[in-house]
């Protein structure tokens, strides 16, 4: 049997933790040969329902679940974490933008980001799910003193799986056959889903669907909105989809990437395409056959992708200077 790995979840016991846990605990993620330790971690006043959560974990019997902690405590709940899902946030509600979400949350992740530091494992590697995720992972990281910048990540996978989507329903395609599909800069209305390098069962997009109108309008507002229209729709933020591409993150990140492509995620920019350094902004990613993982380069950026890109860095921009005070000089 192997050494289990331990996954720390925060609003473990909120829709998106809970759509996610039992996949974790299934063996969906690691393999059907690794166990998995879960610390899971919320506020006080979301430990009734975290209980009834463990009390259901227990209740599925997985083989590969060795161990559930459940805590309101940060060290404790990082402590030894080869994996940290940063979902627990204020979740955006009708009407809220997500500028309302910066001084709410932010703060949040100061903390996280020094319990991290302090109880994780010297492995650890820390996904962000809750919004504004670039920005929340750029506070956690830049207060996890000692640990590098590379074991942190932002989710734009959503919008990739929501881009691939779009892309498939108007060719006419399953989605398994969209490729090489960007998500540029930040996990919010700005975002820039690249259709321009992506393929369909191989070729270049513009060459299966002809529509360009679609693509340049349609087809990116789209995508952009899907958050705000799901709300709309159902009354709350996106919850198992949300679930699902954080799994495909953490999937993704330790499988090596099919010869070719690539997927999205946001890491902190060593200033390729001319990004910033330090911003935390999505480009395209390759993962290793070591585990490690590269920045894919030379990817074509016509001029309208470049003013699509620049539009989502500078909001990017913005909003670490809007959080400058939680960011240790």
């Amino acid at each position: 049997m192997k050494t289990p790995i331990t996954v720390s979840i925060t609003g473990a016991a909120g829709q998106i933790g809970y759509a996610i846990l039992f996949r974790l605990a299934s063996g969906f993620v690691f393999g059907p040969d690794q166990p998995v330790n879960l610390r899971l971690i919320e506020i006080e006043p979301g430990l009734p329902a975290l209980q009834g959560v463990v009390m259901e974990l227990e209740d599925c019997a997985f083989p590969l679940l060795n161990e559930v902690v459940a805590t309101t405590d940060l060290d404790e709940g990082f402590k030894g974490a080869n994996w940290a899902l940063l979902i627990g946030s204020v979740p955006r509600k009708k009407g809220m933008e997500r500028s309302d979400l910066l001084g709410i949350n932010g703060k949040i992740f100061t903390g996280q980001g020094e319990a991290i530091a302090r109880s994780a494992a010297e492995d650890v590697r820390v996904l962000v799910v809750g919004n504004p995720c670039n920005t929340n992972a750029l506070i956690a990281m830049n207060n996890a003193a000692g640990i590098s910048s590379d074991r942190f990540f932002a989710m734009t996978r959503l919008d990739e799986n929501r881009a691939k989507s779009q892309l498939a329903t108007k060719a006419g395609v399953h989605c398994s056959d969209v490729t090489n599909l960007c998500i540029w800069g930040n996990h919010s209305a700005t975002q820039y889903p690249d259709f321009t390098n992506a393929k369909i069962g191989g070729k270049p997009v513009t060459e299966v669907i002809t529509d360009r109108e679609w693509l340049e309008g349609e087809f990116i507002k789209t995508v952009q909105q899907r958050g705000a229209a799901i709300i709309a729709a159902r009354g709350a933020s996106s919850a198992a989809s949300a679930a699902n591409a954080a799994l495909d993150t953490v999937k993704s990140l330790i499988t090596p990437t099919p010869e070719g492509d690539w997927h999205s995620v946001a890491i902190c920019s060593d200033g390729s395409y001319g990004i910033e350094k330090g911003l935390m902004a999505s480009m395209p990613i390759r993962t290793k056959a070591d585990g490690s993982w590269e920045v894919v380069q030379g990817v074509p950026v016509c001029e309208f992708s470049q003013g699509k890109i620049d539009a989502t860095i500078n909001e990017l921009k913005e909003e670490k200077e809007a959080v400058q005070g939680l960011i240790p000089a």
